[in-house]
């Protein structure tokens, strides 16, 4: 009994004295291993009287489960320590300021829009909306540009899987149709109609995809439709728009003879600045021209009484001339880095 109590004395003391976990499980070999003190005790009660093995076992077990009990202490007292000691390290400084909350704000592409929308709304445009999902009628024959004509196929887009004749919209010139449309119907008993000045911003759809275009992309149409409407008049709202929209009058815009089946005549807008990076080159930015009498007839407006310009540029490339990007692409990657230099 004594060489017990000197035994658990001893394990105690070798537990109390192990540093870490490591030095714990070495001292725990010392007295419970194979061949530990406690072990070498229960194996030699096989040489005892069934008697004495018997009350000597008792013991043994005894003084087994109060060594086990003391490694189990030491062992929680260690885990507790080491707890204490990571904690330590990785204390947070109440005192401190809070780091916030990241703020979002708009897409440089939005920004480039709502600005857009500021400067027409100035000149008495309202800004109008249409479906993305598009008739052919609307998207195409209402345009002057019917089935087959070669024109279609400058806009290979994304046609609706089962139902004829529906598309994702190539352009937000089907918002014009629609706003003649409502605005005929409106007006149509007064002597004489009100002018109809809208811009159409939204997204439009092509397959096409690369460093300056994309399957999907922003575009902004503009319709002024009313009694002597000219040419002359297209020119000055868009010099005026560009000059406002850049912030300088140092730039020269010109209108290119071109051809669009909506418009007659028609031309394309460059402009190009007359100081900074990109001074003296020439940048395409805009297509116009003069309503065609068919587009107007389809709209339900008098061709004979009325006239209208049209124009339509693409707000992805506004908002790469304006913020200096020469990827389109980096618009819709996504990336927070990208986008957190157009924050306030």
């Amino acid at each position: 009994m004594d060489n017990l109590d000197q035994l658990l004395s001893q394990a105690t003391a070798a537990f109390s004295a192990s540093a870490d976990i490591n030095a714990l499980e070495q001292a725990k070999a010392v007295f419970l291993g194979k061949s530990g003190s406690v072990t070498e005790l229960l194996k030699g009660l096989g040489k005892l009287d069934p008697d004495e093995r018997k009350r000597a076992g008792a013991e043994i077990n005894r003084c087994k489960a109060a060594i086990e009990q003391a490694l189990e202490a030491r062992r929680e007292a260690l885990r507790a320590a080491q707890l204490e000691l990571q904690l330590a390290a990785k204390a947070l400084d109440v005192t401190l300021p809070g780091r916030g909350r990241g703020r979002g704000g708009l897409h440089p592409v939005v920004r480039t829009q709502e600005r857009f929308e500021t400067l027409f709304r100035s000149i008495g445009f309202e800004v109008a909306d249409g479906p993305e999902i598009e008739e052919d009628w609307f998207n195409f024959t209402a345009l002057n540009t019917p089935e087959k004509h070669p024109a279609r196929s400058m806009h290979d887009t994304f046609y609706i899987e089962g139902v004829q004749d529906v598309l994702l919209r190539t352009h937000t010139s089907p918002v014009q149709i629609r706003s003649m449309q409502a605005h005929a119907t409106r007006y149509k008993d007064a002597e004489v109609m009100p002018d109809l000045r809208i811009i159409a911003p939204g997204r439009v759809y092509r397959v096409d995809s690369d460093a300056t275009h994309s399957p999907m992309f922003h575009q902004v149409e503009g319709l002024w439709v009313g009694e002597n409407i000219s040419f002359a008049g297209l020119k000055g709202v868009i010099v005026d728009f560009l000059q406002r929209f850049f912030e300088t009058d140092e730039m020269q815009v010109r209108f290119r003879p071109s051809f669009f089946p909506f418009t007659e005549p028609s031309a394309e807008i460059d402009f190009a600045f007359m100081s900074g990076p990109n001074k003296g080159r020439w940048l395409e930015i805009a297509g116009c021209g003069m309503v065609h009498p068919n587009v107007l007839r389809n709209g339900g407006v008098d061709p004979a009484r009325y006239t209208g310009f049209a124009f339509g540029m693409g707000l992805d490339r506004l908002a790469m001339l304006r913020y200096g990007v020469n990827d389109l692409r980096l618009f819709f990657d996504n990336d927070l880095r990208f986008l957190a230099q157009f924050q306030d």
